[in-house]
Order: C-alpha cells, then structure tokens, then sequence
C-alpha cells in the first residue's frame, strides 16, 4: 500500500494513526525455510540485511507476510545515513554493517497470518488484531523485531507529529474499513511536520543552462563555528535569478564552508551546472524542511524568504535538533 501526502491529520472514527518511522519500507515473506525481504519497488534486500534474515528466520512461526520498516538505531533514534550505507555490493563490507549498525524491523501490517491465510481482504482493525496476536505470541524471540504502535486517539496522533525528528518522519493515518491494497493511496495519508531554519548560504551552483544560479548551498555553524554544507534549496523564481547570480558572483570568494562542504559535481551535469562556488558567509535565508539527519537536510529544502536582518553567526545547528529518545520507547519498552 501507498501513502497520499497531506497537510492534515484527517479526524473521525473511521481513522487510525500510526508513527511513520524513518527507514526503509520493507515486506518480509516467510515460508517454512524461505524467508524473503522486499523493498517497496519490488527489488530483493536479503543480501543486504542478513542479520535480519537471520532474525525474522528464527521467529517460530513458519509462515507470515509482514509490512513494516527497516531502521538503524543510533544516538537516540534511528541513522537513515547508517540504513543507506548498507546498500553496498562488497558482500564483506555489507557483513561489516550488518555486526557494526546492525537494523532491526518495525512490523505495522499483516498480509497473512501463521496459517498461510491471506488478510489482504481483511479490514485493518482485524488485520491489527492478527497482527499483534503474531507479535505477543513470536517477537519477544528476538530484540530486532518490534510491533510498531498504533492508536485512534488524534491526541496521541499530534503527540508523534510534534516529535518528528530523528526517530520519527512524521505519522500515517489509515482508514478503518479498508482492506490492503497494494499500489493504491486511497485507505493511507502521510502527515509531516514541516518546520523552518535560518542557514547561511555558503555556496551555490549554476542551473542547467551554465549562466544563472539553480541552486543555493546552505550551511549551519557548529559549537566550534565551522561552517557545515547542510543541503541546499533550489526554489528561486525565473524572474529574480539574473539579478541575483550577479549579486552571488560579486560574493565568490573561498573556502566558502569550513567544515564539511559539499561534493564534485555529478556525472550528468554539465562541467560549469555541476561545479559549486564558494561564497563570503554574508547572506541568510530561512527555508522550510521536513526532516534532518546525518548533518543534513534529509530532502531539498523550499526557500520561504531571504534574512537580511540575521547574522550569519546566529545560523547554528542548535535550531534544528530535536531529541527522538521518547518515541523510542514505544519500541524499546516505557510510556511515550
């Protein structure tokens, strides 16, 4: 099943909520001594968790397909840079991972039970219930798989939202009645909690036509005043992009970010839309984001406005981090 992008949380009997966490979508297919993981496009991703292969083989029931969610945890919430990392063709670094940041496996749906016996037909409260007679009676076998909660409440639902961060990219609200249909986005909503920071732009890179800026470069100050390539933010209106390369070029000069800056230019850029320039840390903008991880902006980033009236010196990290510990004992064990 699919999600729909929405702005709200949709309100009424007919809806529960869950957190959407941060990690890879998978389904896990289990029959007898055959044990499949697959990603939401359909491709295999047995070779790059074989911890989980190995966990999700030991559970005693023979047969279940799950859908759920592949996560790293890390320093209080889940690394989605630790997840991407595992996507790796050298077998001998993918076990290195899988010892060193090994994942484990959020289940929140069931498509057919230990009996074989399709639940695709099912509506979601006898689904959920299923499920969680599956996860009482085989999870506590292993530590790496969990039952992902799940609530009516729309308090609780706004609870998760505010809590987005680095355990959490936000909640997803499906309808009661519905059965699992896979491909459709009619019985799922995603609800992100968008938010905003202020970053100074220490670079930028041409458009595709090589003779006008395409996009801005942000960066954040740590604690040691290092200058951090974050992301960056590309929405900049046709009509304002000349005058402003030529404000940006009279701004060239390097190193542009001192601390981590961004990389080369892609394969498929052209030599001048590839290359970034550096700029004097003297412009600031306020952008608006769904969710940082890893030191930087997970998505493209959309510019809301530029800050003239804010020191670049104020553009620190501190303004985007949010603890995710409190949601994590919803997996882990405690009250939320």
């Amino acid at each position: 099943m699919e999600a729909l992008p929405v702005d709200a949380i949709p309100t009424g009997p007919d809806w529960q909520y869950e957190p959407k966490w941060d990690g890879f979508r998978c389904l896990a297919f289990r029959d007898g001594r055959d044990l499949k993981l697959q990603s939401k496009a359909g491709r295999p991703l047995n070779r790059y968790f074989p911890e989980m292969v190995e966990a999700l083989g030991a559970l005693k029931a023979r047969a279940f397909v799950l859908d759920g969610e592949l996560a790293v945890p890390a320093d209080g919430g889940f690394s989605f840079d630790a997840l991407l990392q595992r996507i790796h063709p050298a077998a001998s670094r993918v076990k290195r991972l899988a010892a060193e940041t090994p994942a484990i496996f959020i289940a929140f749906d069931l498509l057919a039970g230990a009996d074989g016996r399709s639940l695709m037909a099912s509506p979601l409260p006898a689904r959920r219930q299923k499920l969680e007679e599956l996860a009482r009676r085989y999870f506590p076998d292993h530590p790496r798989i969990r039952l992902s909660p799940t609530s009516q409440s729309l308090a609780q639902a706004t609870k998760w939202l505010k809590q987005a961060g680095p355990a959490l990219d936000g909640i997803i609200a499906r309808r009661r009645d519905s059965d699992y249909r896979p491909g459709e986005r009619t019985a799922m909503q995603k609800i992100k909690n968008y938010r905003s920071a202020d970053c100074v732009v220490g670079g930028f890179r041409y458009g595709a036509d090589g003779k006008r800026v395409g996009s801005l470069l942000l960066g954040l100050y740590d604690e040691d005043g290092l200058l951090h390539h974050v992301g960056f933010t590309s929405g900049i209106r046709a009509s304002e992009r000349a005058a402003l390369t030529q404000k940006l070029e009279r701004l060239i000069a390097a190193p542009g970010f001192t601390g981590n800056a961004p990389g080369g230019p892609s394969r498929w850029a052209s030599e001048r839309s590839g290359e970034w320039k550096p700029l004097k840390p003297k412009l600031v903008v306020e952008v608006c984001f769904d969710h940082f991880s890893g030191g930087r902006f997970r998505h493209g980033t959309r510019l809301l406005r530029w800050r003239p009236d804010k020191a670049p010196r104020q553009c620190t990290m501190d303004q985007i981090r949010r603890g995710g510990g409190n949601v994590l004992r919803l997996l882990f064990g405690g009250e939320s």
